[in-house]
């Protein structure tokens, strides 16, 4: 999967035990991002549907959540992704915006990129294939970019892996059906029925999925964007409908308490971290609303690859110190007693499970 702040890597053990304990068979994952909790919770038997706002997330969804991994032809794939690598390069939009007016990518591969997708959406939308394909892509990007994760900022010297040819690979699917949804929690929350098990990973502060990530935003919907600044983020950055209630400081609390109060669902589970805006204290009185039982698992944790880098100026110079390096994850279960309290019995050595590979 690609680097991704706000990764569930760590807790994908977790949640997927908590959906098994519970026995679902329906899941909703209503802020997937990269879809790892999705995957975990489809590997565990339940017909999962992923919900987010971004459009690679949707991509994402459409690959590893909705298709069945056990029926798709892996043949049809592999000859796919053979075509796509075997078209030659050529300068376009991709490598204009993002190899050379910025520094995501070099040049050389910026080229390649522009013509499989360019390929990928005259001869494949439409087709199952298409989301498949796309996923391919964006992760190969993502091996070969020179970011520290975040697309807000380029590192000042061309990363290593960088230099190396972007190669596509087969993803790996997962058996079993599920849904992908592109939209925002609240508006389509109460329109997606109901659920054994609701897991709600919403952003924690004021930055953006959509700025994070513009890049493969564009990337997906491969429109040519305008944009601004020496990170080139997509003009569309600016409209006040790219921008999340989420995101603000005084709207976010009761938008999150909202959905935890009225989510359809025997069993609600919420990741978060003590650095949000929302008091633990807080987000366990709106489970505790739900009625039934609520256990909070908390488990120390490493923070994002920026906190750890530090604070560094335009020139490359570090201007600031670490504050801190860890935090503390939280995870929230309220549902029926029987299920949080074997949830509860359970979760150091849940805790202590090996998280899940890097690919």
């Amino acid at each position: 999967m690609i680097k991704y702040l706000g990764s569930k890597r760590r807790l994908v053990p977790v949640l997927g035990a908590i959906t098994e304990v519970s026995g679902a068979r329906r899941a909703l994952d209503l802020f997937t991002g990269t879809t790892r909790v999705a995957q975990e919770m489809k590997r565990r038997g339940a017909h999962v549907t992923s919900v987010d706002t971004a459009r690679y997330s949707e991509v994402f969804a459409q690959c590893y959540v909705a298709l069945d991994g056990a029926t798709a032809d892996s043949g049809a794939i592999e000859e796919a992704l053979r075509d796509l690598a075997a078209r030659p390069g050529y300068d376009g939009y991709f490598t204009e915006t993002f190899g050379v007016q910025s520094r995501y990518v070099q040049p050389h591969n910026g080229r390649r990129i522009d013509a499989m997708r360019d390929a990928i959406e005259s001869e494949y939308r439409g087709t199952w294939l298409y989301p498949v394909l796309l996923t391919s892509l964006i992760e190969a990007a993502d091996r070969v970019d020179s970011t520290t994760g975040l697309q807000m900022a380029y590192v000042k010297q061309w990363a290593d892996r960088s230099y190396r040819d972007i190669e596509l690979r087969v993803p790996a699917l997962v058996a079993g059906a599920g849904a992908a949804v592109r939209g925002d929690a609240c508006a389509v929350a109460a329109t997606l029925g109901s659920f054994d098990v609701a897991y709600l990973d919403p952003p924690y502060n004021q930055h953006r999925y959509f700025t994070n990530y513009h890049v493969w935003e564009t990337l997906v919907a491969w429109d040519a964007p305008e944009h601004y600044g020496v990170a080139c983020k997509r003009i569309d950055a600016r409209d006040t409908s790219t921008k999340s209630v989420f995101n603000d400081r005084r709207a976010m609390p009761r938008a999150l308490l909202g959905l935890v109060r009225d989510i359809d669902a025997e069993l609600v589970v919420v990741s978060y971290n003590n650095e949000s805006w929302v008091k633990i204290d807080e987000l366990e009185e709106a489970c505790r609303s739900r009625g039934g039982a609520v256990a909070t698992l908390a488990f120390d944790s490493k923070r994002y690859i920026g906190a750890q880098i530090g604070i560094h100026n335009p020139a490359g110079e570090k201007v600031g110190r670490v504050s801190h390096l860890r935090n503390v994850e939280y995870v929230v279960c309220a549902g029926d007693q029987g299920i949080v309290d074997r949830i509860s019995d359970h979760g150091d050595e849940l805790w202590r499970m090996p998280a899940p590979s890097a690919s």
